[in-house]
């Protein structure tokens, strides 16, 4: 099957292939997708490479790319909200923790897209290298009131699995794209009074599924999106909202990734 990389800032990902099906997740620009099927009026159906999250894009969003292109492993990120780019000559900003692949000399070249950069990105952590919780935190905060969006993956608009997901991106620690998946990652804390600095909880509903996750800051304190990106107290119950006093989320579980 052809592969492609997005090159749009941000891309959705629909649960059907027509503009009106819901956003289930969304595509980063930079990012690379296997196309495995194909519908009328420019749909395809895509497999993210990051994550292996599925669904419908439309290929005015991709460039295809040869096979080996796309295996090529991103190296480089970008660090600020907002960050100019030139693609074929033209500029377009993309948004904060985009990656990039294939970048030697300010350039990348995917496909028939010529990509060329004003300043040099930062280097992104591999996986599996030692992560600083100092970094991850400061990259957590460049999203703080960051608006909740279902599906959302970047700090214009961002879900609770997708805030998380993209912060740890950036320390080399690769995680699956819903709250319920991200939580058979890890190991577990048996409890909240042990956990530190970058440690996630899981949140589930009345019927017990996991529907919702946070970066745990300390003992005390939960960062999350929820109606936006924000900071609450969190006991050994769950999650209190500062403004309103009022309990939001049950915690079910608590995993360490690093």
């Amino acid at each position: 099957m052809p592969y492609a990389i997005v090159v749009v800032p941000v891309a959705p990902l629909r649960a059907t292939p027509a503009h009106r099906s819901e956003m289930i997740s969304q595509l980063l620009w930079g990012e690379g997708v296997e196309i495995i099927n194909t519908a009328p009026d420019g749909w395809v159906e895509v497999v993210n490479q990051y994550d292996g999250y599925s669904g419908w894009a439309s290929l005015s969003h991709l460039e295809e790319v040869p096979e080996d292109v796309y295996h090529h492993p991103a190296t480089h990120y970008f660090s600020d909200w907002i960050n100019e780019v030139h693609v074929n000559g033209r500029p377009m900003m993309v948004p904060f923790g985009c990656l990039l692949k294939g970048y030697t000399n300010l350039t990348a070249k995917w496909g028939n897209v010529t990509v060329t950069l004003q300043e040099k990105p930062h280097i992104l952590s591999p996986t599996g290298s030692p992560v600083d919780p100092k970094r991850l935190l400061a990259d957590a905060m460049k999203f703080l009131n960051t608006a909740y969006l279902w599906g959302g993956r970047n700090v214009f608009g961002v879900d609770c699995s997708g805030f998380v997901q993209n912060v740890f991106k950036l320390s080399g620690v690769p995680l699956l794209r819903d709250a319920s998946q991200q939580a058979t990652q890890g190991t577990t804390v048996d409890f909240l009074q042990e956990t530190r600095l970058g440690d996630l909880a899981f949140f589930d509903n009345p019927e017990g599924k996991i529907t919702h996750v946070g970066l745990l800051l300390n003992d005390h304190e939960i960062m999350h999106a929820s109606g936006k990106v924000r900071i609450d107290p969190i006991d050994n119950q769950g999650i209190i909202n500062a403004d309103t006093q009022i309990r939001t989320h049950q915690l079910r579980i608590i995993k360490r990734l690093f």
